[in-house]
């Protein structure tokens, strides 16, 4: 098998966890459109149906995913939301409880607010950034950690060494949701997490054409995971998971492109009279700066602003963008940009946007992989008064 741990990210992202053909073999791997497959006679032989998730693509793919991650072993799901409800539901029954960061991705905000609770499963949701937070929301009843890192749309990087330090104390499985991030900025079981998941429809599939979620981590896990797959069904088709491995194999090098013009970008709003705030973690100004440093190889594309103004002017830069494209969503190798008041966080009071720091006129920008002078003179243009 190639692009084992022992080769670097790119060589991963291409050959990790696939078998070399032989000669005659396909180059590229070959979609399996089939719902089933011939069985096996042997009494214990594995039935492989697609519906299980074992169809030969979602296990060339998971074995990628897991050669990324260092993980043991990895599961392709039919969205970042299927992810993030099979993890928990994998580490959580009646009556436990589950403690998570307050600030949050609104569809998993959502899920722990709305659907855990009418299975019996309670909440406590605390500030990430305080692993004193963490160790003081701790019951009995606790049974997992939630954190996601870095954080959407504010870019907040808690230091999850500090979070899995409290988790062995209790014994508590740790779940990061790494999406912003990437296997190639950042692999969260090399700090002791126990399960990572991913929206492969952001920077894995990298070309906003497919619907996935991704779980790694612990084999124990994974295969429970698993069993929740075949009785609940958020299985991806062959074709999309097709998409999402070619896409994945592109990862790395479009990852080099998305950090230089994140912080490109980035750089030059702080230096906008128009913009009252930037947050990017590769930016000595952020908060959380030295900790990003420390467990990232890289910063991502996605830079957030806070727009002179308020939600009036930062509509009208929305408007007025040419290049990039007004849409919610990153990843894709295109540019897009929206307000979480209206996409994200949609669902939350503004009071409770506030609270995470998601204020007036605050827009998030998605960075492509286009030359970052053009992404630049199209904000110029969109932020010019009124008349220019």
């Amino acid at each position: 098998m190639t692009g084992g741990e022992e080769t670097g990210p790119s060589t991963r992202s291409v050959h990790g966890g696939q078998e070399r053909p032989g000669p005659g073999g396909p180059v590229v791997f070959p979609v399996y459109q089939s719902a089933t497959f011939f069985t096996d006679t042997v009494p214990d032989g594995e039935v492989r149906y697609t519906r299980y998730g074992n169809n030969p693509n979602h296990q060339a793919l998971a074995a990628k995913i897991a050669a990324l991650e260092g993980a043991e072993a990895a599961i392709v799901l039919a969205s970042g939301n299927a992810a993030a409800a099979l993890s928990l539901l994998t580490c959580l029954a009646v009556g436990d409880h589950v403690v998570a960061a307050r600030a949050l991705y609104g569809g998993t905000l959502r899920l722990l607010s709305r659907e855990l609770p009418r299975l019996g499963i309670r909440c406590t949701h605390v500030d990430g950034m305080s692993p004193q937070a963490w160790s003081d929301a701790v019951e009995p009843e606790t049974r997992v950690f939630f954190v996601e890192i870095p954080v959407n749309p504010t870019l907040r990087v808690p230091d999850l060494r500090g979070i899995v330090a409290v988790a062995r104390e209790r014994n508590v499985p740790v779940i990061v949701d790494a999406t912003f991030a990437t296997p190639i900025n950042f692999r969260p079981l090399h700090h002791g997490a126990d399960l990572v998941m991913h929206s492969g429809t952001k920077y894995l599939g990298g070309h906003s054409d497919v619907t996935a979620g991704v779980l790694a981590g612990r084999a124990d896990l994974i295969a429970e995971v698993r069993e929740k797959l075949i009785s609940f069904g958020p299985v991806l088709d062959p074709h999309a998971t097709w998409l999402l491995d070619r896409g994945v194999k592109s990862l790395a090098a479009r990852m080099t492109r998305h950090n230089e013009n994140g912080l490109t970008v980035a750089r030059w709003l702080c230096t906008h009279p128009h913009i009252e705030h930037v947050l990017y973690p590769g930016l000595e100004t952020h908060p959380d700066h030295a900790i990003a440093k420390d467990l990232f190889s890289g910063f991502g594309g996605v830079v957030s602003a806070m727009i002179r103004g308020g939600d009036d002017a930062a509509l009208r830069v929305m408007q007025r963008l040419r290049l990039i494209s007004a849409a919610p969503s990153l990843g894709g190798v295109e540019s897009l940009a929206s307000m979480p008041r209206f996409t994200s966080h949609a669902s939350l009071t503004p009071e409770a946007r506030r609270s995470l720091g998601i204020g007036d006129g605050f827009v998030r920008l998605a960075l492509g992989i286009e030359d970052a002078r053009d992404l630049i003179a199209d904000l110029e243009q969109a932020l010019a008064p009124e008349g220019d």
